[in-house]
């Protein structure tokens, strides 16, 4: 009879879908099995704080012929479900994807030192800066805290410097594919790799109003701005509208003719019924819904985990630029088969901070034929265009709450009313009003108010970023 071995420890082995992504980055960087890596010591299924369970750091060396530079390349694991047992997401029938269905990626161009340290001596190991890490961090706990994926083209206004510094201008980000990694397929469904990308105000502010993936393709065109892999530098000087004008007189012509892919944007506000009579059909306000929509949600049989794994607050659908609704709802929870409640008229309170974007939903979507949500708590209110089929409202009957989906259908020919009116009242793109505005069409029963809406339900935590776009 053998003798066994007691001194031999079991071969561990990598969950699934950590391991799927440990041999994807084995086939892209065969040189390099064991990266350095980024690891959070309490992990987020045991109370810790960082969803992001590792984050790798690979050295790109460059490649000359196809004018890719040196950089370093972070990549994160935690945002798609590495174990496959629900420890972190839970698996959902008939959908594909793997947890959030993305992780994060980042590729910062070397310094002037550190490339000439890699051509003085080849043999010394380098190491990668960590603040990347810290960045892709922090964004992972956003997207874990209010459920907000994120998209290819989408757009994230961090409004300071990404490294902390106080030189760089790059001070927000957009969200490309990874040129190397893709997009695979997993034991526990599919992973997008979502690069971030730093970018100036003003490609950020143009990415708002008009396409981000747009944007991205203007970065891709020169060395200097990224290049084809869209690498970040961050010393890069001027941006790319400073680089080629060009572009910049392009990209308007086409918001002119297309109108804009942005379809939403985390944004506080306020609704009430304005009624032309004494009746009162249905008491129905930001407030009572609110309340109610809390009530409901905490009645749910779910977890605290549970509640986090619940689906983006926007669906990809609304994401896209179309004259379609998709009958998708940008909620985090909504009311089994609801009724829509018809309002006769609708009074609206938005933040000055989000002033620009009411004049980028009428000018360049509702115009256009599409539809546009503003999302606050547990509420989310779409301005629809008439074309814009699978809505709950008509011209008939314009304003409607469907369970927690505020709906008000702006009239083609309101339209040139509403910017006519916005310009006379000093409505700006670039500028927030420093001043209480309010705007009213009587013959609509119909009233917008600039002001900062009052606080309600103090002890919901809002599930916004100071008006950051969500989508295209």
């Amino acid at each position: 009879m053998a003798e066994a071995n007691l001194d031999k420890k079991p071969e561990v082995k990598p969950p699934p879908g950590l391991k799927a992504i440990i041999d994807h980055l084995g086939q892209v960087y065969p040189n390099q099995p064991n990266p350095l890596q980024v690891t959070t010591l309490l992990k987020y299924w045991l109370g810790g704080q960082d969803p992001l369970d590792y984050i790798s750091m690979y050295n790109y060396p460059g490649d000359v012929d196809r004018n890719i530079p040196p950089h370093w390349h972070y990549i994160s694991f935690g945002l798609s479900d590495l174990h496959g047992d629900e420890r972190v997401h839970l698996r959902e029938e008939g959908v594909t994807r793997s947890g959030m269905g993305f992780e994060l990626t980042f590729r910062l161009a070397k310094t002037e030192v550190e490339l000439k340290q890699q051509i003085e001596s080849p043999e010394k190991p380098q190491r990668p800066p960590t603040w990347p890490a810290n960045l892709l961090q922090a964004i992972g706990r956003y997207c874990f805290q209010t459920g907000n994926g994120l998209c290819f083209g989408d757009n994230i206004p961090w409004r300071k410097s990404l490294d902390g510094s106080t030189t760089s201008k790059l001070q927000s980000l957009l969200v490309a594919q990874d040129p190397q990694l893709g997009c695979i397929d997993t034991p526990t469904g599919t992973v997008d790799f979502c690069q971030i990308v730093g970018v100036f105000e003003d490609e950020l502010e143009q990415a708002s109003r008009w396409n981000g993936r747009g944007v991205l393709n203007f970065l891709r065109q020169d060395m200097q701005t990224g290049g084809d892999w869209l690498v970040t530098n961050m010393d890069r000087p001027t941006s790319v509208f400073e680089l080629f004008p060009e572009t910049l007189l392009n990209l308007q012509d086409d918001l002119e003719k297309q109108g804009s892919d942005l379809a939403g944007v985390n944004a506080d506000f306020t609704f009430r019924e304005l009624k032309p009579t004494k009746d009162v059909k249905e008491e129905v306000d930001f407030q009572a819904l609110s309340e109610k929509c809390a009530n409901e949600e905490n009645n749910r049989q779910l977890t605290e985990t549970q509640m986090k794994r619940e689906e983006p607050s926007f669906p990809q659908s609304m994401s896209m630029s179309s004259n379609s609704l998709h009958k998708s709802c940008p909620l985090d929870f909504q009311a089994q088969a609801p009724n829509c409640i018809s309002l006769d008229g609708i009074e609206i309170t938005l933040a000055p901070g989000v002033a620009k974007y009411l004049l980028l939903a009428i000018k360049d979507r509702i115009r256009h034929g599409r539809h546009f949500t503003f999302k606050a708590q547990h509420l989310a209110l779409t301005l629809v265009a008439e074309s814009v089929t699978g809505s709950a409202v008509t011209v008939n009957e314009p304003y409607g709450v469907l369970g927690y989906w505020i709906q008000v259908l702006v009239p083609d020919e309101l339209v040139p009313r509403l910017l006519e009116d916005f310009r006379s009242a000093g409505l700006d793109e670039k500028c927030e009003p420093k001043e209480r505005l309010e705007l009213s069409w009587p013959d609509k029963n119909l009233k917008l108010i600039i002001d900062q809406p009052e606080p309600v339900l103090p002890n919901v935590l809002p599930m916004s970023l100071d008006a950051a776009p969500l989508k295209m």
